[in-house]
């Protein structure tokens, strides 16, 4: 008898054990769908199966070493609730073929209100897609694609279609096709995110409205490309070392009524590069050592440029196509031309004394072969634009009614010896009156 109940209890034992093994190994889908609505499930160190979807308010919190990985067919974690966080997690192995009706993501977000905060995506088409979904915030998010020459076979980091008043903030985006991408979006704010290695850091069709600041674009193909999209900000952006034939910082296409203000273009193929655009307003931007500064095409017209800072740029601006109606000046101020403008402040208001004609003739050569861009940082190309100088065969590309100066030094030593010069010649004159 005795052994028969310890049998008995050593079988239960068994049982529960097993019971116990089936509940540890819950898939997350269960884990999910077991929790109530507006519940929270905490994740532990260990993979995940994905392809998941969230129908409830939820929050999902990962350990340090939280991974949901995807069968590799679809989205690893569909969104379909509003008011979902999840936070603390890597995302791995969404489905990538290219030749079905949906283009799947690590995060799918069909809804609003939800936060998406520390997470990492990897070896997925899209990062994270936002389809008709609104008043999303998506924080310190890093996705990394597979850069190289995967570039053009793969999705965006950020996507974001037909979604309005979303927040992106702080995220960090390497190797994608495009950094963040806008189509049909407005009124989203886009802050404080680092893109890099891309073919465009920010690409924006159709989408008005929106706002972006202290993002820094780096090693893109292009820095952003704006198109077919309006009344925009742009403010505190960093445009840095976007290389290549057809590379810029930003690009203005079909694009009007838009502020760039306060942003940095520094070694770009072009800094700024407009066409077909019209009424933006261009302010207080550092155009530092691109081959171009500013490329302004005869389609574009009331741009206005003010107080902007052009330094050794092989040039600072450049016209093509045939003339346009562009400003170089707002309300008596117009830009600071470095060392290529050799003006004369006398009563220290710090604008010159007369207006400033910028003049290249770079014009001719790139109006009739673009390869002509690969050329512009060699001695032949400053030899060039010389020889039209003296010849005065160059051509206005920019004239500046009220040229910014800089009261250092040097300007100063100009003045003296303007003032010398001028005193001589008085002096000169009335010797000969005399005589």
């Amino acid at each position: 008898m005795k052994k028969w109940v310890v049998g008995f209890v050593f079988f239960l034992g068994l049982f529960s054990g097993a019971l116990s093994d089936v509940k540890a190994e819950q898939t997350l889908q269960q884990l999910i769908d077991e929790t109530p609505a507006n519940g929270t499930v905490y994740l532990e160190n260990k993979t995940y199966i994905g392809d998941v979807v969230i129908r409830k308010p939820l929050k999902i919190k990962g350990a340090r070493y939280t991974v949901i990985k995807g069968s590799g067919k679809g989205n690893v974690v569909t969104i379909q609730s509003p008011h979902v966080v999840l936070e603390g997690i890597t995302i791995t192995n969404s489905g990538k073929s290219r030749s079905t009706q949906e283009e799947f993501a690590a995060v799918k977000i069909y809804s609003n209100y939800n936060t998406l905060k520390n997470i990492t995506i990897t070896n997925s088409f899209h990062g994270i897609y936002l389809s008709k979904a609104h008043h999303n915030r998506i924080e310190n998010v890093r996705v990394i694609g597979k850069g190289g020459g995967e570039i053009a076979g793969q999705g965006n980091g950020l996507h974001i279609y037909y979604s309005n008043f979303n927040r992106l903030t702080r995220n960090t985006i390497v190797g994608t096709r495009d950094g963040i991408f806008f189509d049909y979006s407005n009124k989203n704010i886009v802050e404080q995110n680092n893109v890099s290695h891309t073919r465009y850091g920010l690409h924006y069709m159709y989408s008005d409205y929106n706002e972006f600041y202290q993002n820094q674009f780096i090693f893109n193909t292009g820095g952003a490309a704006i198109m077919n999209s309006n009344h925009l900000i742009l403010k505190n952006n960093k445009f840095l070392l976007n290389q290549g034939m057809r590379s810029f910082g930003v690009l203005l296409q079909m694009a009007n009524n838009n502020q760039i203000i306060n942003n940095e273009f520094y070694q770009n193929q072009r800094g700024l590069y407009i066409d077909q655009s019209t009424n933006n307003f261009i302010k207080g931007n550092m155009i530092l050592q691109n081959q171009i500064g500013v490329e302004l095409w005869a389609s574009s017209q009331q741009q206005t440029f003010t107080n902007n800072r052009f330094s050794r740029n092989v040039t600072a601006v450049l016209s093509l196509g045939g003339e346009a109606n562009n400003q170089w000046s707002f309300h008596g101020v117009g830009n600071h031309w470095g060392d290529q403008a050799r003006l004369f402040d006398l009563n220290q208001d710090g604008r010159g004394e007369s207006p400033f004609e910028y003049k290249s003739s770079l014009h001719k050569i790139i109006e009739k072969n673009e390869l002509a861009y690969l050329f512009l940082n060699t001695p032949s190309i400053h030899i060039f634009e010389k020889i039209n100088e003296l010849l005065h065969e160059d051509k206005v590309m920019a004239m500046d009614p009220h040229p910014l100066v800089e009261h250092d030094e040097i300007s100063m030593k100009f003045i003296v010896v303007w003032l010398i010069l001028v005193g001589m010649g008085f002096l000169m004159i009335l010797k000969l009156k005399r005589g």
